[in-house]
């Protein structure tokens, strides 16, 4: 029995409506933005700073220092005094926390990498959502961004994500073999919707019988 949704997708695709949209109709728990602020209250940090480091590496610049820090006397000393937030910490938190979240079962888990932390789960089907470049502009500019920022963030922030995800799971985003699914959401939100909770009931059927 299928008792979580991971969603994967592309910047700008609509994943989140889609996965907020597919949660209401199985009256399951989204994580989300709750997930960033889970992360935020577990780290006693600010929850702009999670975002700043969610999905994506640290920069070169920062990885240097911190292996300075780890490596001289100075640093040594200072390391309790500095609350350094940064994508390894954040990620061992998600980790454990998307890992708890699954056992709780009935959720919608929107990326943070939960579908490769996940990707041993009978209980989980993994859904990867796409949507054309200009589309994913539009949708960005109807959120207010510039044409321009809007073309930046499609091209930039899944850079990225793969960057994190080859980093941390030595995988090339998106792994196409660890979607059970990848839909279009081009398609329109409410046919994305349909076609996700069709295919998992389907899946969910074909589970039941073969056990």
């Amino acid at each position: 029995m299928i008792r979580v949704i991971t969603i994967e997708r592309e910047f700008g695709s609509g994943a989140a409506v889609i996965a907020e949209k597919a949660a209401s109709r199985l009256k399951w728990k989204l994580w989300d933005q709750l997930l960033t602020d889970e992360i935020a209250r577990q780290l006693d940090c600010a929850r702009k700073l999670v975002e700043e480091h969610e999905e994506q590496r640290d920069s070169a610049a920062y990885r240097i220092f911190k292996n300075f820090m780890r490596g001289s006397f100075e640093g040594s000393l200072n390391a309790p005094r500095l609350r350094m937030v940064d994508t390894d910490c954040v990620r061992d938190v998600t980790q454990k926390l998307v890992r708890q979240v699954a056992d709780m079962g009935n959720c919608v888990i929107v990326g943070r990498g939960s579908a490769y932390y996940l990707g041993d789960r009978p209980d989980a089907f993994h859904v990867f959502i796409y949507a054309p470049f200009q589309d994913k502009v539009r949708r960005l500019q109807a959120a207010g961004n510039s044409e321009k920022r809007a073309i930046e963030l499609a091209e930039t922030v899944d850079e990225n994500r793969s960057a994190f995800i080859r980093q941390y799971f030595n995988v090339e985003w998106p792994e196409r073999h660890r979607f059970h699914l990848m839909v279009n959401s081009s398609l329109g939100d409410e046919l994305a919707v349909e076609t996700i909770l069709a295919t998992m009931e389907g899946l969910s059927r074909q589970r039941v019988a073969a056990s």
